[in-house]
């Protein structure tokens, strides 16, 4: 997310967190971790939303660590901008 930011000219460190909430269910003899939900906070630029929302829209697919996990469970993200 934050090369994806960067590149569109939005500065992403201090501006960027994350807080993820994993889903754990047991599997016969095992846990297994069955979702995670990603709720990003951002704060941006005055006048750089569309350059944002267009980081945000594309993300998924460029995300290495995205790429790999969502093939093993469940992985859902939302986003609050706030234009500072």
């Amino acid at each position: 997310m934050a090369g994806a930011l960067e590149a569109r000219g939005i500065p992403a460190a201090d501006r960027l967190e994350a807080d993820v909430e994993g889903r754990i269910e047991a599997d016969a003899n095992f846990f297994r971790i069955a979702a995670v939900k990603l709720n990003y906070k951002l704060k941006i630029p005055k006048g750089k939303r569309a350059e944002a929302d267009r980081a945000l829209a594309h993300h998924e697919n460029y995300c290495p660590v995205h790429m790999s996990i969502k093939k093993g469970f469940e992985v859902t993200w939302t986003a609050e901008v706030e234009e500072v």
